[in-house]
């Protein structure tokens, strides 16, 4: 098993900011910490290709429902606005399957 310890440059606290300078170090800080979490996530991608020996098996209706159910739960309790987490894990998870067909077809197709 692996513990990912994701460390995030040095920013000002959202309340702190003073100027949009501060605001745009803080989101640029986030956006390379998100980068790389997604990058692991898209190594999943590649686990899951691998595995799957039907490329029918890719696209999985009951899977997305469930990962879009979680993660409205999870920004319910964190704060973050379900009209911003839906549609970006939505997105992300329309990605992430055309990236895992990409990858099926390389390494099987």
């Amino acid at each position: 098993m692996i513990k990912t310890t994701l460390t995030v440059d040095e920013r000002l606290a959202p309340a702190d900011c003073q100027t949009m300078l501060d605001v745009r170090q803080g989101v640029d800080a986030l956006d390379r910490a998100l980068v790389a979490l997604l990058t692991e996530r898209q190594g999943y991608m590649d686990a899951a290709a691998r595995i799957k020996a039907d490329r029918s098996k890719v696209f999985d209706r009951a899977r997305i429902e469930d990962v879009v159910d979680k993660v409205k739960a999870a920004a319910r309790e964190a704060g973050l606005s379900e009209a911003i987490a839906e549609p970006v894990w939505r997105t992300l998870i329309d990605r992430c399957i055309a990236y895992e067909y990409g990858s099926w077809d390389r390494t099987k197709g």
